[in-house]
């Protein structure tokens, strides 16, 4: 496997993911090569981001104090093709929490239990009104480090 900036030791990595959220590719997000387009990929990250947090209880709420997510940086590694048909199910896990951003890390594992596609992204919260970073409450980081 390529060596990926963010993973130190990709099994390890793996074995700390507990959320996930299946997806199956449809034929719209396949290319003329009948592969998974590569901007598809980031659509299934924010599914995955979204059903996440919402499982937490960290998103819906656009006038909490505590603020919105906004992705301030997103990557894609692509490990092995994805075909319209397929199935995958797809992990998400806050790999960092810091004091008003997220480190979010993803990864897409195959039926037959190959890493497809790894990601991660920053999510900053902030204020909808000002745009201005706002801190993580203390409840939303326990929420993020126990899940």
């Amino acid at each position: 496997m390529k060596s990926i900036t963010y993973i130190e030791e990709i099994n390890e990595w793996r074995s700390e993911f507990k959320f996930s959220i299946p997806i199956n590719i449809r034929f719209s997000e396949t290319d003329m090569f009948g592969h998974v387009n590569n901007v598809s990929v980031f659509i299934y990250f924010e599914e995955a981001r979204i059903e996440f947090l919402k499982s937490l209880g960290l998103f819906g709420d656009v006038t909490s104090d505590e603020g919105v997510p906004i992705v301030a940086d997103l990557q894609c590694d692509y490990l092995k093709q994805m075909y319209f048909n397929d199935s995958v199910q797809l992990f998400a896990k806050a790999n960092h929490v810091g004091s008003t951003s997220i480190d979010i890390h993803y990864m897409a594992i195959n039926d037959r239990d190959e890493i497809t596609v790894t990601g991660r992204g920053r999510l900053v919260y902030v204020n909808p009104n000002t745009g201005k970073p706002v801190p993580l409450s203390e409840s939303m980081k326990d929420k993020l480090l126990e899940a």
